[in-house]
């Protein structure tokens, strides 16, 4: 965890200033080996689509000040990792475009195609360390199938999560009605095993051509879940 804690300070851009921020969201990407070509630009378009939606786009840019960080990376192997997006403030609409152009233009790099969830959870909460003044700090993974190889998440203590950070997923079916026990089964394996901290929840998307609907559903509830405004936690 250190080492990828230690790998991530090199990569993000440099330290925001420290003014109001109101929630830092990191978001955890699968780009393992059961994520085709098609599905991955089908996840980073979903993400770009969902975060230029009417109702996320009027949430994260409501008057306040105290805005949102939202920091992106991709996950597969143990040691596979990739920050697409250090740590951006979403101040005004020009902050927000940025981030979608940054998406678009993203493109697949090399990896193992195994299944690491527990190191990029390790990975995702290295990077709420680096936000430690945010009122709120979430993580939001997103998957399409169970850890096979690294930390399982199951064997992350606890402890290793600070109090104020909650872990929510994003599990991605398939849209073949013969696989609706899969979703179930990979449901209850998120639930019990991935997410944590106050609040945390499950979103579904029924195949990655859902993954824009769902993530739209999914930034709502964790944006929505902390009063907008100017006022202090």
């Amino acid at each position: 965890m250190i080492r990828l804690a230690a790998l991530f300070w090199c990569l993000a851009a440099p330290a925001l200033a420290q003014t109001g921020c109101r929630q830092a969201l990191a978001l955890g990407l699968d780009v393992s080996g059961s994520v085709d070509a098609r599905e991955y630009r089908l996840q980073l378009d979903g993400l770009a689509a969902a975060l230029n939606s009417a109702p996320v786009r009027e949430v994260l840019l409501a008057p306040s000040n105290a805005p949102v960080r939202i920091a992106i990376f991709e996950w597969s192997g143990p040691h596979d990792q990739y920050l697409i997006l250090p740590w951006r403030e979403i101040t005004d609409e020009a902050a927000l475009i940025d981030v979608i152009a940054t998406l678009a233009s993203t493109t697949r790099r090399p990896a193992q195609p195994t299944t690491a969830l527990g190191p990029a959870i390790l990975t995702g909460l290295g990077l709420l360390e680096q936000q430690p003044t945010c009122w709120k700090r979430t993580l939001d993974m997103s998957g399409d199938g169970k850890a096979n190889t690294g930390t399982r998440p199951q064997d992350i203590p606890d402890g290793a999560i600070p109090s104020d950070v909650t872990i929510n997923g994003l599990v991605i079916g398939h849209d073949d009605p013969g696989h609706d026990l899969q979703i179930s089964e990979l449901s209850a394996y998120y639930q019990n095993y991935v997410v944590r901290g106050p609040q945390a929840f499950v979103e579904t998307a029924l195949g990655f051509e859902d993954y824009a609907a769902a993530m739209t559903r999914k930034l709502l509830r964790e944006l929505a879940s902390f009063a907008i405004g100017s006022a202090t936690p």
